[in-house]
């Protein structure tokens, strides 16, 4: 049967102009292991996956016979080449080899093919077929089937866990050797990432993360190489330092995330529907009931000392400078110093706005009421102008203060 969706077109486009897939390897010291590895990828690969690939290995600075084993490896199989670097570093050998990559999507994995290879296919289908911009393989999602001792998997779902906490990780593993990206968003990303070592896979999904990419997920089976040569302590010690220079690079705004969100962000999903709309939603809203709670305690503290239009200046003044702070950060993910004063000075026009709203519907109880107005009434009316003030306040962020980092 002829393929008539847009996917089948653009993979067969994609088999037929360019090497679909480039699976790096990448080794230091593995004259052992490395044959065995590429003989039975290679040979998956030739029986089972649809699309054209090339297979290569990434020596970074081996001093055994690693690199006669990749030499001879490349100059017998097809589709197979080796790739030496003078320098050590798993990161440093994925960027240099993806770099210079012509393929359409490109793959790692590690030697000792701890994981499945079945699920290679499942990991970068949907990067052939555009639905996806990065796949992970992972090990803590279910439908993985891990076989592995406890403190390695204690390690690992700790690591993940100060992953979300640290920096709002969203994917489930981002240790797992088998990791695949288009190569066009490659391009964009790699020079962004400054690790050359095991942190560099965290450090290129969290700024994919951030940029809105989708990272798609593929459940793996996988089973612990004992023999692994990685220093388990060493490598969470150089990844927590990892984490604290990610994390200061994205709060000081270095990296240039409104622009690649800008550039590679995935259209609407419907007409009408911005993008990342439904979350800026959310962290609006949980800003604004924590600013409207904060406004009218401090309201009902000042009213305790000076008349209810100076206190409602007071109090909203400084909770608006408070909520335009925490929404250029949180909700729509602006950080550092650059625009930040022209950001609150629009803020504070639309501070106006709300005061009036607020003032007004403070003037039309006393207009209203022949003696003096109950406190609670006070509160309540005061509430309802703050809501339509918060609701004005979203469109006018979204649609100018903050237009440039939707």
């Amino acid at each position: 049967m002829p393929e008539t969706t847009s996917a089948g077109r653009q993979a067969r486009q994609i088999d037929l102009l360019v090497t679909a897939m480039d699976v790096v390897i990448p080794v230091h010291n593995e004259e052992i292991d490395l044959e065995p590895c590429v003989r039975r990828l290679h040979r998956y690969l030739t029986d089972s996956f649809p699309y054209s690939f090339r297979i290569t290995i990434a020596d970074n600075a081996s001093v055994d016979d690693t690199p006669a084993v990749a030499a001879r490896l490349a100059a017998e199989l097809p589709r197979v080449r080796a790739v030496r670097l003078e320098q050590k570093g798993r990161g440093r050998a994925l960027r240099t080899v993806w770099s210079e990559s012509d393929a359409a999507v490109l793959a790692y994995m590690d030697v000792d093919l701890s994981t499945d290879l079945a699920g290679l296919f499942p990991l970068v289908a949907p990067l052939l077929s555009g639905h996806s911009e990065v796949a992970i393989g992972t090990r803590l999602a279910r439908g993985s089937r891990v076989v592995r001792g406890p403190k390695r998997e204690f390690i690992s779902r700790s690591y993940n866990l100060i992953l979300r906490g640290a920096l709002g990780a969203r994917f489930s593993d981002a240790q797992c050797g088998f990791k695949a990206i288009r190569a066009d968003v490659a391009r964009r990303l790699l020079p962004l990432v400054q690790d050359t070592g095991w942190f560099f896979d965290t450090e290129l999904l969290v700024i994919a993360q951030r940029a809105g990419l989708r990272i798609h997920e593929v459940p793996v089976d996988w089973v612990d190489d004992p023999d692994s040569r990685v220093d388990v302590v060493r490598t969470a010690l150089d990844d927590l330092s990892g984490i604290g220079r990610l994390a200061r690079a994205l709060a000081t705004g270095r990296l240039p995330i409104s622009d690649l969100r800008h550039d590679l962000g995935r259209e609407p999903l419907a007409p009408g529907v911005p993008v990342g709309l439904g979350r800026q939603l959310v962290r609006f809203a949980a800003i604004g009931v924590a600013s409207t709670l904060a406004y009218l305690l401090l309201y009902a503290l000042l009213r305790n000392a000076v008349p209810a239009q100076p206190a409602n200046l007071i109090a909203l003044l400084v909770t608006a400078v408070g909520n335009t702070a925490l929404n250029r950060r949180v909700t729509f993910g602006v950080r550092g110093r650059r625009g930040a004063a022209g950001h609150h000075a629009q803020g504070l026009l639309i501070f106006a706005l709300g005061l009036a709203l607020t003032s007004g519907s403070l003037a039309l109880l006393g207009a209203l009421s022949s003696g003096a107005v109950p406190r609670l009434i006070e509160l309540a009316a005061l509430t309802a102008a703050n809501l339509a003030a918060t609701l004005l306040r979203f469109l006018l962020f979204r649609s100018w203060v903050f237009r440039a980092a939707r």
